[in-house]
């Protein structure tokens, strides 16, 4: 199976060459992705690593790392990762433990080996034997369990901060805040089915005000003489008073202009 950065060359038969180097210490050859893993026993470790080095010439040790199966009976792999400087060429060692059975340290091989065993001690649990300085080196002191196991809580067990107080960093159990924890996933512009955090706060819309008293209709009559009011209030409207200005005939001069008071040039 190829893959997809760019293509690592395996020399011809370093396979068979490195599997007939190690033996009987050698449990499985795995080639993926154009890498090769080679599996030994776990008792075994620090021999097939004189092997590798004196005998395959790989002289450097890159890295050591730590994957954890919890479903496994031995549930933790230890990967090393070798350099042949000569050889332009990289490998990969590998051995399976348990939470109580020690692996074989290297440390006598690769100094660098300490330091990188720490971490996988730190981050998993592992414990090397013949490492004499198998410290935490990731975590703070006094840290409970290793963060890199599968049954370790995202949120850790304790948390830490500074107390003004105190003076120093002190630790608590952790405490989640759950205001902002439960989502709904609603679009926006559906809305939510609750009061959002700080719609309380909001003044509520005042009551409408009341629509004005509608203006009666005015009453229609048949001519200008019905006031509408009724009979006595039309016989009423058809007197003049004294003062009343007198129309004059269409067919007069004054008809022309304006109406003049009875009695007055």
């Amino acid at each position: 199976m190829g893959h997809s950065a760019p293509k690592i060359v395996n020399p011809e038969g370093i396979a068979e060459e490195i599997g007939a180097l190690l033996g009987s210490m050698l449990i499985e050859t795995i080639d993926h992705a154009d890498e090769l893993t080679f599996v030994v026993a776990r008792d075994d470790l620090a021999n097939a690593m004189v092997a590798l080095r004196d005998m395959a010439h790989y002289q450097q040790l890159m890295e050591i790392a730590g994957v954890d199966y919890p479903e496994r009976p031995d549930r933790f792999e230890v990967a090393y990762h070798l350099l042949s400087v000569t050889r332009n060429h990289r490998v990969r060692v590998k051995v399976s433990t348990d939470e109580d059975t020690p692996v074989p340290t290297v440390t006598h091989l690769w100094p660098v080996a300490g330091w990188l065993e720490r971490e996988v001690f730190d981050m998993y649990g592992v414990i090397f034997d013949g490492n004499t300085d198998l410290r935490r080196i990731l975590t703070d002191y006094g840290f409970k369990s290793h963060p890199q196991r599968k049954d370790f809580p995202l949120t850790g067990y304790v948390e830490l901060r500074y107390s003004e107080e105190d003076k120093r960093v002190v630790y608590e159990p952790v405490k989640l805040a759950q205001d902002f924890r439960s989502f709904d996933f609603m679009s926006p512009w559906e809305g939510a089915q609750y009061v959002l955090p700080g719609d309380e706060k909001a003044a509520a819309p005042a009551a409408p005000a009341p629509a004005p008293a509608a203006a009666p209709a005015p009453k229609a009559t048949e001519s200008k003489a019905d006031t509408g009011a009724g009979d006595a209030a039309n016989k009423k409207a058809e007197e003049k008073s004294a003062d009343a200005p007198a129309k004059p005939a269409a067919e007069t001069d004054e008809g022309k202009g304006a109406a003049k008071p009875e009695g007055k040039a």
